[in-house]
């Protein structure tokens, strides 16, 4: 008798397994699993569904090369699948697949004790932050897969981005759409895989599960935010924000209609959403690399200050620590703000003046600059001296250090190699200044959902009040070097997320000098953005893996160059 012959052939039950994977860390993420197993049979539940890869995590690049890696792969399916029998719930789970030597990105059907089927990915993204052609093949079709007596119309994230393969599916039988997916959070990312759901249910006439990973992979963020969808686009279950869970949608079939019943939780949205995906960065990079916690310079500015609030959120004030470096430019209120924010936090303070290594620094260099005007090598001196302090702390006591630059920054190169670049994570490389005011505005009047603190009103109005600087040489503002935020972060955003030409800003209405000024800085700091530290992507193209230029290139756009 098998597990599925006492059961009424026109109902199941669906464990949606939002899980967060552990990226080559195959046993972990085979006990979460079977963890997750467990409840979804607790929960009266046929079949337990995981995303995308997620018995490896995503991406896992070269890793799929590893002969040794995709033996514990292997070895894991096998073992897994022993967890299937005796009225256990059946398991679909996706993981690499290798056969003669070739790479498919696949799920695979587990039950009865063994593994019963396969599918491999037939449409392989190779865009933004993809590789999936440099390490898979892509699959060759297959019709719905029969499970617990149940025609399942099975497909894997970029399968169902066309109309084909869902429409193929239907064709030969499917009573439902699943697909499995490792989608990557960014703004507004949500309604377009809702409209991309919608759309395949109305062309087949099917319901559709749309199960997505979440969690935090270097640069890449997973949100969540399954659903599933009635034919008529009816919401019947959407899984939490950033969480994982494992939740229930039944399926009951009558006069050959399928239909869905679930939980539906409210998503999250706009700032509280970007605000969740930069913890989760933190959080996820911090603890699947094994820190004991973080470190950043505090120097009473905005930047820092968005920092603290998120490390604090992310992992708990007791494994936060940040230091004030101060120097002869930097100014009271800055000390005193610093002081006052790292009070409401709760985290670790202290001020490790780096005046006495100036001087020291002065006398070092003074036969060679004795003849040359005090300028940027003098003013980088000071961010460097922070960057090595705090990378001393880091070496002594095994905290990562946190780089607490913003995009705008790094797009114009307003920033400092081996200064307040250094650090082992950058939490808002992704967020352009203006919104970095944004968020420490929502911060002060919210207490995000995944936080471990219990307060809002943390960062001190002034901050966020108080015209920016870097405080490396008297009475400085950044609008000494740049345009206005509410002015340049748009010509940045055009530039670097669009890839928008001079003339194309300059018709929006933007001064063309200003367009100009901001595409010759965006070009020419290329290099630096190549050895910043990694960063959780928001935005639609982000610095890293997702935007890649050359570090040497005579190209330099200006208006002549029409």
């Amino acid at each position: 008798m098998t597990s599925s012959d006492n059961k009424d052939p026109t109902k199941l039950s669906l464990a949606l397994a939002q899980l967060n994977p552990h990226l080559g860390n195959v046993k972990s993420n085979t006990e979460k699993l079977i963890v997750a197993n467990t409840k979804a049979a607790n929960l009266g539940a046929d079949i337990l569904i995981t995303p995308e890869m997620y018995l490896a995590g995503y991406p896992c690049d070269d890793l799929v090369y590893r002969s040794d890696f995709m033996a514990e792969i292997e070895a894991a399916l096998t073992d897994i699948a022993t967890y299937t029998t005796n009225d256990m719930p059946a398991i679909i789970v996706g993981a690499p697949r290798r056969q003669d030597g070739v790479l498919y990105n696949s799920l695979f059907v587990l039950d009865e004790g063994r593994i019963c089927h396969h599918y491999d990915k037939m449409n392989l993204p190779n865009y933004g932050v993809f590789d999936d052609k440099r390490n898979f093949e892509p699959g060759h079709g297959t019709g719905p897969i029969s499970v617990r007596g149940w025609r399942l119309g099975l497909a894997i994230c970029e399968d169902i981005w066309t109309s084909d393969i869902c429409e193929t599916l239907q064709e030969a039988g499917a009573q439902l759409l699943i697909s499995l997916n490792a989608s990557p959070f960014e703004i507004g990312k949500q309604d377009k895989r809702m409209a991309t759901a919608i759309a395949r249910m109305s062309e087949t006439s099917l319901p559709i599960i749309y199960l997505n990973m979440v969690g935090g992979q270097d640069e890449i963020m997973f949100d969540g935010n399954s659903f599933a969808l009635n034919v008529g686009g009816e919401l019947v279950s959407h899984l939490p924000s950033f969480s994982e869970t494992v939740s229930l949608v039944n399926v009951s079939s009558q006069l050959s209609e399928t239909r869905l019943i679930g939980q539906i939780h409210k998503p999250e949205e706009g700032l509280a959403s970007c605000y969740s995906a930069l913890m989760v960065g933190i959080r996820d990079y911090v603890e699947k690399n094994n820190f004991s916690g973080v470190v950043f310079g505090l120097s009473g500015g905005i930047d820092s200050a968005l920092v603290a609030v998120l490390a604090a959120d992310a992992l708990g004030a007791d494994k936060v620590s940040a230091i004030m470096m101060p120097s002869e430019f930097t100014a009271d209120i800055s000390l005193n703000d610093a002081k006052l924010l790292a009070d409401n936090l709760g985290i670790n303070y202290k001020i490790i003046p780096i005046g006495g290594a100036m001087s020291q620094m002065d006398a070092m260099l003074e036969p060679y600059f004795k003849e040359t005007q005090t300028g940027i090598a003098e003013e980088n001196i000071q961010s460097r001296l922070r960057g090595l302090t705090l990378m001393a702390y880091s070496n002594k006591f095994g905290s990562m250090v946190l780089a607490t630059g913003n995009k705008s920054e790094y797009a114009a190169g307003y920033s400092t190699l081996y200064g307040d670049m250094c650090g082992g994570y950058a939490p808002i490389k992704d967020v352009w200044k203006t919104t970095v005011f944004e968020l420490c505005k929502w911060r002060n009047h919210h207490i995000p959902r995944l936080s471990s603190l219990n307060n809002n009103n943390v960062i001190p109005e002034r901050i966020i009040t108080r015209p920016p600087s870097a405080e490396l040489r008297a009475d400085q503002q950044d609008t000494d070097s740049l345009p206005e935020y509410n002015i340049l972060d748009p010509i940045l955003i055009a530039l670097t997320e669009e890839m928008a030409d001079i003339d194309t800003i300059t018709s929006r209405g933007f001064n063309r000098s200003d367009v100009e000024k901001a595409s010759q800085l965006l070009f020419r700091a290329e290099y630096k953005r190549f050895q910043a530290a990694p960063g959780p992507k928001i935005t639609r193209r982000a610095f890293g893996r997702d935007r890649r230029l050359p570090l040497t290139s005579g190209f330099r756009p200006t208006s002549h160059n029409r």
